[in-house]
């Protein structure tokens, strides 16, 4: 089970088993779709150019029009259109609100793109007046019907659901539902969490920090010797791709399933871990897109710092614990004890932090954990001699 992004509502997860009559009408309606979010995209850049508005209400109207010009089009059903329309309308509002804000490029969400056949994997999204549960199998508009491998029951009725396929070829169905909380014991402690490449996450109690588990650099060998394999043959430009390319191709795939799942696993046993035994969570709020055009880019990706703090926040929101995201800014330059700042940044080689105000020596992202706890507002002791000026920490869950 994946945790949606609202408070109180989940995704229930499970795989689908897609006849070759499925199949033949699910990938019509995915291009159908892929068409109108490319025509979203066109019109919104169009507009731009012209300095004219382009909102989700003129989309809908433009919709409309499309499919009254377009037969074709008119044949898929207007549900998923119409939630392409909304999903890139949301996509681009978040890129305007982001480029308002004047927040870094780096941080920045981006515009919307084309979506190309041989690229985006397919996607449709439903909601509840588009599809229908009858008989343990998923009915879908326009009369498609899906075997569901019940892995688990619904807790409630889905208010939405989403069919994608990944680069496999399998097939899943992802519901939307409403949750409630499964609080756990209280226990009154309080942890501080900051990110790092050579451990993953560093926290303020040894016992709870996540070192770097690698699982990319352990089939890094074998994950580069199917791409070779590709590379052998790749096919030329307008050629089909041969059984061994197609084969490897999927092998490289299967690899990169797996690291994914790895990575998943060991965040979700890891923030449970972390969520059972402390209340209160105060997290670095890293963007780690940055490190990707560093020269810790390889080690950054396989630490996956952007997917355990998802599961984290995820984990804590589902079982009712506070966490706080605390701004990231000059917690590596201040002390956690007295809270000094030092004058100068630390250069990545120095790994100690030594306060010169008070003379506390420490590890350095145990000093930075220490200061996120802090900043936070959950370490009394010690919170009013905190050096102020950083951003306030904001509630996650």
């Amino acid at each position: 089970m994946a945790e949606d992004g609202k408070a109180g509502h989940a995704r229930y997860t499970y795989r689908l088993r897609v006849s070759s009559k499925a199949r033949t009408a699910l990938l019509p309606e995915w291009d159908r779709c892929r068409w109108v979010w490319n025509q979203c995209v066109a019109t919104s850049r169009a507009a731009h150019k012209a300095e004219e508005k382009c909102g989700p209400a003129a989309l809908d109207r433009m919709l409309t029009g499309w499919r009254g010009e377009h037969e074709w089009l008119r044949a898929g059903g207007s549900v998923p259109q119409q939630q392409a329309v909304r999903d890139f309308a949301t996509s681009r509002t978040k890129a305007l609100k982001d480029m308002k804000a004047r927040l870094p490029v780096l941080r920045r969400s981006g515009m919307p793109r084309f979506k190309k056949r041989a690229v985006a994997h397919p996607t449709l999204n439903y909601t509840r007046r588009g599809f229908r549960l009858k008989d343990a199998r998923l009915c879908l508009a326009g009369g498609i019907s899906l075997t569901v491998v019940w892995s688990r029951e619904l807790p409630t009725d889905p208010s939405s659901v989403r069919i994608h396929r990944d680069s496999l070829g399998h097939w899943y169905a992802s519901f939307v539902v409403r949750t409630e909380p499964q609080p756990l014991p209280s226990t009154g402690a309080a942890i501080g969490i900051d990110w790092g490449v050579k451990e993953t996450a560093t926290t303020t109690s040894d016992d709870h920090d996540l070192p770097h588990p690698e699982h990319g650099r352990k089939a890094a060998g074998k994950l580069a010797g199917y791409q070779r394999m590709m590379a052998r043959r790749k096919p030329l430009r307008g050629q089909a791709a041969s059984k061994g390319y197609r084969k490897a191709r999927r092998q490289a795939a299967k690899a990169h399933k797996k690291i994914a799942r790895q990575r998943q696993d060991t965040a979700r046993k890891w923030a449970k871990r972390v969520v059972t035994d402390f209340d209160h969570l105060a997290v670095e709020d890293f963007r780690p897109k940055f490190l990707a055009k560093s020269t810790m880019a390889r080690k950054a990706a396989d630490a996956a710092i952007s997917a355990t703090k998802h599961e984290l926040i995820t984990m804590a929101r589902k079982h009712g614990r506070d966490l706080r995201l605390v701004h990231p800014a000059h917690t590596t330059m201040d002390c956690g004890r007295c809270g000094a700042r030092t004058k100068h940044a630390l250069p990545l080689s120095e790994r100690t932090y030594t306060c010169t105000a008070c003379g506390a020596v420490s590890p350095r992202d145990k000093n930075s954990a220490r200061v996120m706890l802090v900043r936070a507002g959950l370490d009394p002791a010690t919170a009013d001699r905190v050096r102020p000026g950083g951003p306030p920490a904001r509630q996650a869950a």
